[in-house]
C-alpha cells in the first residue's frame, strides 16, 4: 500500500468535499432567491462591477467563456441580466444587470452572509483563520492557474 494514495492523505479530497458541502449549504438560500450557485457567482461579479464583457466575467470566475455563455443565457431568460454587443467591438458581448438583478443583491445580502455565518458558527475557526485560509487557497489557485 502506498501511503501517498490513501484517501486520508489527500488534500484534494478535503478541498473537493469542503467545496461540495459549502455549495450544498448555500442551496436552500439560493433556492429562495431563485438562482443556482454558478448564477450567484456571476451576480457577485456584476454587483461588484456592472457592464462587463463575457470574457472578463469568465476570467474573474476562472472559467472558460464557453462555460459562462450558457449560464448567462439562462440568467437572461430569468430577467437578471442583459447581453448586448460592445459599442467599439461588435464581437464583444457586454453583460449588464437588469433592475431585477440589482434588486437581488439586497435580498442576497440579507439572507446569505447571516445564513452561512449561522451554518459555520459551530466551526472552531475565527475570522483571522478564515482570512488566512482564503490567502492559502488563493495561493493554491494561482499556482494551479499557471
Amino acid at each position: 500500500m502506498h501511503t501517498e494514495l490513501l484517501l486520508d492523505n489527500q488534500i484534494c479530497f478535503r478541498l473537493y468535499t469542503a467545496t461540495r458541502l459549502v455549495t450544498q449549504a448555500y442551496t436552500p438560500m439560493l433556492t429562495e432567491l431563485g438562482i443556482t450557485y454558478p448564477q450567484y457567482l456571476v451576480l457577485m461579479v456584476l454587483w461588484e462591477h456592472d457592464n462587463q464583457p463575457v470574457n472578463d466575467i469568465a476570467h474573474r470566475l476562472v472559467l472558460e467563456t464557453n462555460t459562462v455563455t450558457p449560464l448567462l443565457q439562462r440568467m437572461e431568460k430569468l430577467g437578471l441580466v442583459t447581453r448586448k454587443k460592445g459599442e467599439k467591438d461588435k464581437r464583444m458581448q457586454i453583460v449588464s444587470l437588469t433592475k431585477e438583478g440589482k434588486k437581488l443583491e439586497e435580498r442576497a445580502y440579507k439572507l446569505i452572509p447571516a445564513g452561512m455565518g449561522e451554518r459555520l458558527s459551530a466551526c472552531s475557526l475565527k475570522l483571522e483563520d478564515y482570512q488566512r485560509l482564503a490567502q492559502e487557497l488563493d495561493s493554491i489557485i494561482n499556482t494551479l492557474k499557471k
